[in-house]
């Protein structure tokens, strides 16, 4: 089967190979996978940044759609035929999560979703919504799925809610999609006009450029009527978590997703005091939350926003425009 392996750390170190189909053991399945989008997990795990002692060479990426192959002994939830998506946490089926649920990640603790068969135990896949193709399923389960989680289940997300939504990333287009389904309206920015315009396009009902606006804080407060907003996801982490207290109202909750500009928080503890603010650490979500996104994903019919789509054949290429950041939405590999 073809197969991207990662053979040492470094984009330029992720090669087209072929191999062995693996079969699939007792409670596990046989995915002929179709598509796999892109996160800045990936990149960060490529590149050596996120878990430096991982063994390779393996198969990398975690987001990943199929159809099921075959399946091995004992499996009860699928059968031949069934269109799937990798769950993130393999082991996180429902509630809260455990040590041993965090270190269950699919493409770490696993091999990864980007080659023409993966296997993967029955219990860390869930049903593709019949609404959606195997294309669009590829970016749900990480992007989507911390989006719902940060929002929907932990920001209670609901109509007459303002939300703030950062950058054109999978996290934020998800966010933005969700926050317009349950009948809020989003303030969102971006970098670049182009981009806020395809935010406008999307149903954002105020954009800010950030780069021309560095004090976009203020600008959400006076958009607002110097309240702030209920909710917002931070996805910059270090430069950008500031400014996200900052434009929260009082009670407000800001869930922290990404750490692009940092990982180490300077937290105003007076603000957050002062404000009544919730601060809540995310990491994707439980199965359980999985399917429950997916099942509003279908009854919504929402459609994700794929930036671009590229062959397996192209899969460095695919990872350079993913680091270069000049992307609305998601980036997808197909097979």
């Amino acid at each position: 089967m073809k197969a991207i392996h990662l053979t040492k750390f470094g984009l330029e170190n992720l090669q087209l190979v072929e191999a062995k189909t693996p079969e699939p053991a007792p409670g596990e399945v046989l995915i002929k996978v179709e598509a796999v989008s892109l996160n800045y997990v990936d990149l960060a795990v490529t590149k050596g940044l996120y878990n430096p002692a991982l063994v390779l060479p393996r198969i990398p990426v975690s987001d990943g759609a199929g159809v099921v192959e075959r399946v091995g002994d004992a499996v009860t939830r699928f059968k031949k035929g069934d269109r799937v998506m990798v769950h993130y946490y393999q082991k996180w089926l429902a509630g809260k999560r455990t040590w041993a649920m965090a270190h269950s990640q699919a493409g770490q603790a696993t091999q990864g979703s980007l080659a023409e068969y993966a296997v993967f135990p029955e219990d860390g896949l869930v049903r593709i919504p019949d609404s959606l193709t195997a294309v669009e399923a590829s970016t749900l389960p990480i992007a989507a799925l911390t989006a719902w989680t940060g929002l929907i289940e932990q920001g209670q997300v609901t109509t007459g809610h303002t939300v703030l939504t950062q950058g054109t990333g999978g996290v934020s287009i998800f966010a933005l999609q969700f926050a317009k389904a349950v009948g809020a309206r989003v303030i969102a920015t971006s970098s670049a006009d182009a981009k806020l315009e395809k935010l406008k396009a999307l149903g954002a009902d105020e954009v800010i450029n950030y780069k021309t606006n560095p004090a976009w804080h203020e600008e959400v407060l006076r958009l607002t009527g110097g309240e702030g907003v209920e909710a917002t996801l931070d996805v910059g982490g270090a430069e950008t978590i500031g400014k996200s207290l900052l434009a929260l109202r009082m009670h407000g909750y800001v869930g922290l997703v990404g750490f692009i500009t940092g990982a180490t928080l300077p937290i105003d503890f007076f603000r957050m005091v002062n404000a009544c603010l919730r601060v809540q650490g995310l990491s994707v979500g439980s199965r359980g939350s999985f399917e429950n996104m997916a099942r509003a994903v279908d009854s919504t019919k929402l459609k994700p926003v794929i930036d671009t789509i590229y062959p397996i054949e192209k899969t460095q290429e695919a990872f350079r425009h993913m680091e270069s950041g000049s992307f609305v939405g998601k980036i997808v590999v197909t097979i």
